[in-house]
């Protein structure tokens, strides 16, 4: 289990710091229903990031019964080396320039509004759908897969750690927050603000560093 944890873990780092989701939790835990939202999205994140992985390596150990490595492996992280690169060149791309205020999604002015049920679903939506996570979620299964082939469980068992890793950028405004209480407001809207200000950047560079690993794998595995 230590090689798939040790290819995935440059993967899990990148999904750790990936600024939106936490974002989306520093914002929960200032509105009214912060401990009960900011832990339905910590486990809607957790359970989103897994049962992607899940779903990637059990489709990768039906394609690769034998304890083997195919050749097809390698050119899957070659490709998603390649699509993490073109993400990371349009995330780049669009970078705020000089003063400008970026972007913010619609969904961050409505969190206020939200309820527990809601708070789990976009958790999933942001860990397992949202394209830049799906590719680095995908990755890093892809990583286990490759590092463990033929042991489901062992697989498995490396997807756990993955999980929690990818999830530490979640989890630590939410431990902030139930340790300091009041004292944290100043330090989580500092964290959300250079966070949000940032994210282009802190995306694109960790593209670029996952999707150079993922094509130099590749090309040594062919």
């Amino acid at each position: 289990m230590g090689a798939a944890i040790g290819q995935s873990l440059p993967v899990a780092v990148g999904v750790l710091v990936s600024p939106l989701p936490i974002v989306a939790v520093v914002l929960m835990l200032v509105t009214p229903r912060a401990k009960a939202n900011a832990l339905s999205f910590l486990l809607g994140w957790l359970v989103g990031i897994y049962v992607l992985g899940a779903i990637v390596i059990l489709v990768a150990g039906a394609a690769t019964p034998s304890d083997d490595q195919p050749g097809w492996v390698a050119w899957v992280k070659i490709v998603l080396g390649l699509l993490l690169l073109f993400v990371a060149f349009r995330q780049w791309s669009g970078r705020p320039k000089g003063d400008a205020e970026p972007p913010t999604p619609k969904w961050m002015s409505a969190i206020d509004t939200f309820k527990p049920p809601t708070a789990f679903g976009l958790a999933v939506l942001l860990g397992a759908v949202n394209p830049k996570n799906l590719l680095l979620v995908v990755s890093g299964a892809a990583a286990i897969s490759a590092a463990a082939p033929g042991s489901t469980g062992t697989q498995l068992d490396a997807l756990v750690v993955f999980t929690v890793i990818a999830s530490l950028g979640v989890i630590a405004p939410v431990v902030v927050y139930l340790s300091m209480g009041s004292r944290a407001a100043k330090i989580l809207d500092e964290l959300k603000t250079w966070m949000i200000h940032n994210n282009a950047v802190i995306m694109a560079i960790l593209l670029l560093v996952i999707g150079v690993k993922m094509i130099g794998d590749g090309i040594t595995a062919i």
